[in-house]
This record gives C-alpha cells, sequence and structure tokens, in this order.
C-alpha cells in the first residue's frame, strides 16, 4: 500500500516537523531610527488605511523654541480644556428653563422661595451634587483664567511684533477668539439666572434698546418679548453650550493648524534666522513640557477653585426685575464697558421726532465693544501700510525696539486701567469718602490726558534702553576697576560683551521711514496715490527718534581707541568707511580690541 505524501504550501515548512511550532510575532521597537524597526499594529493598519506615518512624521519632529513667554498661550489652551470637561459635567444637571418652581432642597435660607428651574438647578449642583460646587468652581475661574491667557498671549505678540506677515489672519483670528470668549462668559454666567446675573441681562436689555431705530426690534427678537420673557435662558444655553463653543474650538484648531504651518516665532540669538528654528521637537521634549504644564495649569486652577469662593449664587437670590444687587459690576474683560457707560454725560441722551437717541449708552456699549476689536484686529495691516515693511518675519523684536508700537500698546492699556477703576466709581467713592462727581470728572479728564503721557513715556524709555544697548556694545560692562594711565588720566575698566551677547544687541534692523520719490529712474512723474502725503508723515513719525545700530566700523573705533573715545553718534560714524557687514558678522572681536578681523574696519 503506497501513501502519497502530503502537499505543504510554500512558506509553511514548520508543518513538516513532527512537532507542531509557533510563529512568534517581533515585539514592535521604539528605535525608529534602526532598520529593522518595527511599530505598533495600531499604527500599521491606520498607515496602511490613511497614510498616518507621514502626517505623524512631520508633527512629532516639528520643532518649537524654548522660552518662557511663550507659555502664555498655553494657559489659554489648556484652561479651555478645563473648560469643557467641567461644563460638560455641569450640563447633567442643570436645568436650561425659566419655568417657575418653589425651592425645597437642602439650603434652608431659600426654602419655600419660588424661583426659575435654571436657578434651582444651579443650587441643586453646589449643594446636593457630589463636587458640585467644585466643578461650578473650576468652571468659572478657568474661564477668567482663559481670558486671562488671551490676553497676555495677544500682549506678547503685539509688543514683540509677532503679528507682522505671515501671521496676519493668525492674528485676526485671535482677536476674534477674545471677542468670543467675551461673549461666551457673558452668556456663562448669566445662566444660573440669580439677582447678579439676571442684572447683567437686564443691563444687556439695555444695550440693545439703545440701538438707533433697530433697539426696540432687537430687544423684542433676542427675549421673545418684553423682558424678561422666558426664553433668554434657553437661548443663552445653546448659545453657551453649542455654538459657541464649536466655533471656538473650530478657531483654536486653525489658530494652531497657522502656528505650525508658519513655522514658530523666535528671539533673536546666534543661529536663529528667518529661515531656521531654534529649540526641541514635538517628541519627546515639547510634549513631555506641554504635558507637564497642563498639570500645573490644572494644578494652580484646582487649588484656586478650592479656596477662593466666586459667583456664590446662594448668596444673591433668585433674579427678581424689582430688585439690583449694589455694588455689582461684570467680569474683568467688561469692565471697559461698564466704566465707559459711567463716563459719558448725560447731555448724549436727546429726543429727535420724538425718538429718543441714547447715545450715551448706544456708544459705551453696542458701539464700543466691536470698536475695540475692530481697532485690535486692523492693526497688523495698519502698521504694515505705514512702514511699507511686506517682508516675512519670524524673528520677534524686543519692545524697545519697536517705540511707537510699545507706546501705542501701553497708552491703550492705560486708557483700559482708567474705564476700569470708572467702573467702580462708586465703591472708591464710599471707601475713600470722595465725590462721586469728582471722581467721574476725574476719569474722564485721566481717559484723554494720560495715555498722551504714558505714550510719551514709554517711548522715552524705550530710546532709553536703545541708547543702554548700543552703550553697552561699544564700551562693554563696567567692571568698576579704575585704572591711572602713565599720561595720568584715569578710566574706568570695561569687560567686552562676548559675541553671542552682543547678537542679541545689535540684530534690530536699522530703521528706515518711507521715501515717496516724484520720479523714476527714468525721470518720468510716478503717480502717487491720495494717501500719500498721510502715509509718509505716519511712517516718519513711527520711526522718528530711533537710535541707530552699532555699526562695524564704530565698534572698530571703540575698541581701538578705547571705551573714553568710542564713536557715540550717527555723525562721527559717517566719517568712518563702512563695509557693510553686520556687528554680529565679526564674532571675533577680542577682548583686547586687537583682532585681525576688524583692523580692515579701522580708518581714522
Amino acid at each position: 500500500m503506497s501513501t502519497t505524501p502530503r502537499r505543504v504550501p510554500q512558506g509553511a515548512r514548520h508543518v513538516r516537523t513532527e512537532e507542531p511550532q509557533t510563529l512568534e510575532q517581533p515585539a514592535w521597537s521604539a528605535d525608529q531610527a534602526s532598520p529593522d524597526a518595527t511599530f505598533p499594529p495600531a499604527l500599521v493598519w491606520a498607515d496602511e488605511r490613511v497614510g498616518a506615518a507621514k502626517g505623524l512624521r512631520f508633527g512629532l519632529k516639528k520643532v518649537f523654541p524654548d522660552h518662557w513667554s511663550f507659555l502664555l498661550g498655553e494657559i489659554a489652551m489648556w484652561s479651555l480644556i478645563i473648560l469643557l470637561i467641567t461644563g460638560t459635567f455641569l450640563t447633567l444637571w442643570f436645568v436650561p428653563s425659566m419655568g417657575h418652581v418653589v425651592y425645597d432642597g437642602s439650603y434652608v435660607p431659600l426654602k419655600g422661595v419660588g424661583m426659575s428651574e435654571a436657578y434651582a438647578s444651579t443650587l441643586y449642583i453646589s449643594f446636593e451634587v457630589k463636587g458640585g460646587l467644585l466643578m461650578r468652581q473650576l468652571h468659572h475661574w478657568s474661564a477668567l483664567f482663559f481670558v486671562v491667557g488671551i490676553a497676555l498671549h495677544a500682549a506678547r505678540v503685539f509688543f514683540t511684533g509677532a503679528f507682522r506677515k505671515p501671521r496676519e489672519i493668525n492674528w485676526v483670528i485671535g482677536v476674534v477668539l477674545s471677542l468670543l470668549a467675551a461673549i461666551e462668559g457673558f452668556a456663562g454666567y448669566s445662566l444660573p439666572d440669580d439677582l447678579l446675573s439676571g442684572t447683567g441681562i437686564r443691563a444687556m436689555n439695555g444695550f440693545m434698546m439703545s440701538a438707533p431705530v433697530i433697539g426696540t426690534w432687537m430687544t423684542f427678537f433676542v427675549f421673545g418679548g418684553e423682558f424678561p420673557g422666558e426664553v433668554i435662558i434657553p437661548r443663552l444655553y445653546i448659545a453657551h453650550v453649542l455654538l459657541l463653543p464649536a466655533i471656538i474650538v473650530g478657531l483654536f484648531v486653525a489658530h494652531l493648524s497657522l502656528v505650525v504651518i508658519h513655522k514658530h516665532t523666535q528671539y533673536p540669538g546666534p543661529g536663529r534666522t528667518n529661515d531656521s528654528v531654534a529649540g526641541f521637537p514635538v517628541m519627546p521634549v515639547y510634549a513631555a513640557k506641554a504635558g507637564g504644564y497642563f498639570f500645573i495649569v490644572f494644578g494652580i486652577t484646582a487649588l484656586v477653585s478650592a479656596l477662593v469662593q466666586i459667583n456664590p449664587v446662594w448668596v444673591f437670590g433668585p433674579y427678581d426685575p424689582t430688585q439690583v444687587t449694589a455694588g455689582s459690576q461684570p467680569d474683568f474683560y467688561m469692565w471697559f464697558s461698564d466704566g465707559a457707560l459711567r463716563l459719558l454725560p448725560g447731555w448724549m441722551e436727546f429726543t429727535i421726532f420724538d425718538t429718543v437717541w441714547s447715545f450715551n449708552i448706544f456708544i459705551g456699549s453696542l458701539l464700543l465693544l466691536p470698536l475695540v476689536w475692530l481697532i485690535l484686529g486692523a492693526y497688523p495691516f495698519v502698521e504694515a501700510w505705514v512702514t511699507g515693511d511686506k517682508r516675512e518675519h519670524h524673528l520677534l523684536q524686543r519692545p524697545h525696539h519697536a517705540p511707537v508700537r510699545t507706546a501705542i500698546g501701553a497708552a491703550g492699556i492705560s486708557m483700559y486701567i482708567v474705564l476700569a477703576l470708572a467702573s467702580v466709581n462708586d465703591i472708591l467713592a464710599i471707601k475713600l469718602q470722595l465725590s462721586i462727581n469728582d471722581l467721574t470728572i476725574l476719569f474722564r479728564t485721566l481717559f484723554f490726558v494720560l495715555p498722551v503721557i504714558v505714550f510719551f513715556l514709554v517711548k522715552r524709555l524705550c530710546l532709553s534702553l536703545q541708547r543702554h544697548d548700543r552703550e553697552k556694545v561699544l564700551h562693554g560692562w563696567e567692571s568698576g576697576r579704575v585704572v591711572r594711565t602713565p599720561e595720568g588720566r584715569f578710566f574706568e575698566v570695561h569687560e567686552p560683551l562676548d559675541e553671542y551677547e552682543r547678537w542679541s544687541l545689535v540684530q534690530n534692523e536699522p530703521p528706515r521711514p518711507l521715501a515717496f520719490d516724484s520720479q523714476d529712474s527714468q525721470g518720468v512723474r510716478r503717480p502717487l496715490g491720495p494717501g500719500s502725503g498721510v502715509r509718509r508723515a505716519l511712517s516718519t513719525f513711527f520711526y522718528k527718534d530711533s537710535i541707530p545700530t552699532v555699526t562695524p566700523a564704530e565698534l572698530a573705533a571703540a575698541h581701538h581707541h578705547g571705551e573714553h573715545d568710542a564713536l557715540d553718534g550717527p555723525g562721527e560714524a559717517a566719517m568712518i568707511e563702512q563695509h557693510g557687514e553686520a556687528v554680529s558678522d565679526i564674532p571675533g572681536v577680542g577682548v583686547s580690541g586687537h583682532d585681525e578681523n576688524v583692523e580692515a574696519g579701522r580708518h581714522l
């Protein structure tokens, strides 16, 4: 009897042996640089279907510079994450309804009091849901930190010139985000329907009523009839938990995507140019830092939320249109609007054709709010038009290297401070025992005078810092050691800067005001636009009084003649032949001042 051998498929030789064998899957290797590296099956599966490897490789190798000021924007990002988590928790118990109920919860002082379902559910979350009060406090404090993070990040971007080309669109997105954050905050603290939030909604109703012609119709549309109506809380709830968060998250993703596309800005220094970024890749360094920073932000927010009470709605009681809380103010990001309402004079309300025109309310609310954010959004384009700078910028400026821009920002902050103080003029009058009328007149005066004073002082301070940098580059550090020369003269010995420290002091570009030539190179008259004169004047104003950067010849003369004979002004520098090289291009300038690399620049 003959037997036919089994046919074994190719690649299955292990079945030929008598003893069964098992195939061992090689463990994946984290060493992706190795030619024999293997990857987790989940990543392999995803890459085979959606090509995830290319995107991951691009994202994980992205380099981010390392500087503490870049973490200001991350405060807003991580606060937004906390907001989404805590807000999801609160929606499980909050009832967005103005239906009338009689309270019968655990807070004894309000037992038997009539209130809306929204207010009753807020009390239920605060006193009966485990961890509910902490979640409410986390949500409110993280909302404030979110706005603070956006404000600090915007200030850093503004004062360092990070909004310049190609990042104007990203600046506009950030400005819109800050506006939506303020609106989202107002909608959020209006939801509990307590006496304080109801007062805020009542103020919003007055703002809309002040709109010329359409004010009444606008109010009826939003409130569904006469104030307060029964639909404002449900509508604010939909806007707060659905509409605005979706837009904010979408804009946040777009904002971060443009940061990756444009590459991150960086402060100037050796090896840092507009074509390169010096920093750490996302994996593993930056991801570890960002993850650790999230826990820092979350820990501080949780600590503040656990120890510092905010928005105790049970103290205010339910909203009653016939009452108003004494000393009520909105959150800090709306102080300037409240202060403007208190400073605008009453004579701005008048009647024409049997219609009341309340410009004393309209200007401080419906006009001021969009105007502030419109000015912020338009500033990068206005500065580019004034300076004529159309180049790409990936290196940041020190604030004192742009004195006019820094002075403008400081003047704007001073205006906000005046309006913020004006929003508590009644409390200041009581605490300081002053006349509220005198305080109002004082704040009205300061609103126009203080920004001018701040602009002048900040600009002079920036110019002084530029002169200090110039002196430091030319003379070095003061050592405190006095030396007597053979001729009997005394001078203090200065220690020169090393090339790395000097680099950051001389990298700023010299100011170049726009020059409008009436003729081109062929002698043909060039047509000038109607705004050329205004643009020329603004360009001159923007660059006026700037201190010129130290040139190689000036640095060479300072080292050749000694600190006491250094050239201090552009007039003397003009007498020295310039070779067109930057000071940072001659890093070999030695301590003694006799380096061979700068001998060519010493012509007396």
